[in-house]
């Protein structure tokens, strides 16, 4: 007989990992999962380095030491700061910490591909909003259908994997509009990309909506991916909730101590952010001079549009030795990589723009 499972789970797929890039006889790359394409800094890798003796023993469990920098850095109390095994933990910590049967959870879609399965796998319904023509966030879509089943909003900002961002008084506007009792979270992932003047500031959205939490990660700009830390800021008494239901000993020793030699490097590390945002501008105006019309993207990626040839995209891409993050009918995410992934990349997306012309 059938092990008994949670036939909810049936409605939402198994996250799909990015593509790892194609076997060829010629140079590859990857950029189907938003990885920062730098290695380690040298102080980060000598952090790491420091600490491997003491891996037979388990990590502080609370973070102090890395949670107390968080919170001073934040301009907030320890109480305030969060942290988990990537952003994506945090997220789920706090969605399981304030909903379950019968509860609601807004988000915009097409966005962050694990929000469906985050809602599910805390027994909430989720409640998905289209985006925009312009694939950005309608806002005012999403006011409309917060009920009084909802208990949280997931905002991703900028959003994944389209890049567009809210403006900071059409945000002021929506968290006007949403009740206190609804939790507003603010992924803020790929913030250190975003160079749009009228974002919203997630910590200042914070002290004014108590109700808002905001989360960041080490996982895009400081390039830990690998090791898996992410943090939010929320009131004290949902911090108080959500720790409750995050997995014991989640963020290694390797990974407190990797964030917290990010945290000291972090002028170093804003350069290389600013070279990535430089490199995805090349692109973006390589591709606006093919003719493709893209949303303007704040995040280490670019969007590629594709419709219906989508998965003929996926394959010319392949073909040009590039693994990219396509989405059936809707697109091509295309992350920003290493320096000599660009040529292949615009060569590749003038074949596609033909095959669309055509």
């Amino acid at each position: 007989m059938p092990v008994h499972y949670r036939r909810q789970l049936d409605a939402i797929a198994s996250y799909r990992p990015g593509p790892p890039p194609p076997q060829r006889d010629y140079p590859t790359y990857k950029l189907s999962s938003n990885e920062n394409p730098f290695p380690p800094l040298p102080s980060v890798r000598q952090a790491i380095a420091d600490h491997l003796g003491g891996i037979n023993r388990y990590p502080q469990a609370d973070a102090a030491e890395l949670v107390s920098a968080l919170a001073e850095r934040a301009g907030v109390t320890t109480d305030e700061v969060v942290v988990g095994a990537g952003s994506v933990e945090v997220i789920s910590a706090v969605v399981r910490a304030v909903a379950g049967a019968q509860d609601e959870i807004v988000f915009a879609w097409r966005s962050f591909e694990a929000y469906p399965q985050l809602v599910v796998a805390a027994g909430a319904t989720p409640k998905p909003v289209p985006l925009t023509a312009a694939w950005g966030h309608d806002l005012a879509a999403m006011a409309r259908a917060v009920t009084a089943a909802t208990r949280c909003v997931l905002v991703c900002n900028p959003n994944n994997p389209t890049g567009t961002v809210v403006t900071a008084a059409a945000l002021d506007d929506f968290l006007d509009q949403v009740p206190d009792d609804v939790t507003v979270v603010l992924d803020e992932a790929y913030r250190h990309f975003d160079r749009d003047r009228d974002s919203p500031d997630g910590l200042d959205c914070y002290r004014r909506h108590p109700n808002v939490v905001v989360c960041h990660t080490f996982s895009k700009a400081y390039g830990l991916a690998g090791l898996r830390v992410g943090q939010a800021v929320m009131s004290a008494a949902l911090a108080e909730q959500a720790r409750k239901v995050l997995i014991p000993f989640g963020v290694t020793d390797l990974a407190q101590q990797a964030a917290l030699a990010s945290l000291a490097a972090e002028a170093e590390l804003d350069q290389r952010v600013d070279q990535l945002v430089a490199r995805r501008r090349q692109v973006e105006a390589a591709l606006a001079a093919q003719g493709w019309e893209l949303p303007a993207s704040q995040g280490n990626f670019v969007w590629l549009p594709t419709g219906a040839v989508t998965a003929t995209a996926t394959a010319i891409l392949d073909r040009h030795g590039l693994a990219g993050r396509p989405f059936a009918g809707e697109g091509v995410r295309l992350s920003v990589g290493e320096t000599e992934s660009v040529d292949q990349l615009i060569a590749a997306a003038a074949e596609i723009r033909q095959r669309l012309d055509d």
